[in-house]
């Protein structure tokens, strides 16, 4: 019983790390660097680029 309730926990477990490491970070609106730009109304996409960031270390 008890070998039981381990193999499931563990598989609950397994499941949880597997579906959380699914999620994206970057560009949380959605939207392409030149959308963001025409709504913001700035003169350039590279703000809203993920790859045009520098890094913060």
């Amino acid at each position: 019983m008890k070998n039981r309730a381990l193999q499931v926990c563990c598989g609950i477990l397994a499941a949880g790390i597997l579906l959380s490491s699914c999620v994206t970070t970057h560009n949380p609106n959605g939207l392409p660097p030149g959308q963001q730009k025409k709504i913001y109304g700035t003169k350039s996409a590279k703000p809203f680029a993920p790859g045009q960031q520098k890094k913060g270390y």
